[in-house]
């Protein structure tokens, strides 16, 4: 038996192939990650509870996505988890590529 936590890590990797195959090349030098929940200090820029959020490279450091798996499924009980999993990574690397997130949908 599957866990929640696994069900979704498998939910993001499906939906950064689907990116990169929209994009057409990988998104090398970009880690993508998943965390339970954000952290308690949200950024200035954010209302709410954040679905995820782009950590720029520093340094040494690769950029970073990262999705917090029980507020998106608090977002999307019993809906289309993979769905809502895709649409927050798409505006993440989106906004990290200067594009729209619509081109990655």
């Amino acid at each position: 038996m599957t866990s929640r936590s696994v069900r979704f890590d498998e939910l993001v990797l499906d939906a950064v192939q689907l990116i990169e195959h929209r994009l057409g090349h990988e998104l090398t030098g970009l880690e993508f990650a998943v965390e339970d929940v954000p952290p308690a200090d949200p950024a200035p820029w954010e209302s709410g509870t954040a679905l995820g959020r782009l950590f720029p490279a520093e340094g040494s450091l690769p950029a970073r996505v990262v999705v917090y798996r029980r507020p998106v499924e608090m977002r999307s009980p019993g809906e289309d988890l993979a769905g809502l999993v895709h649409e927050v990574l798409a505006e993440q690397v989106a906004s990290m590529l200067g594009m729209n997130p619509e081109d990655l949908a």
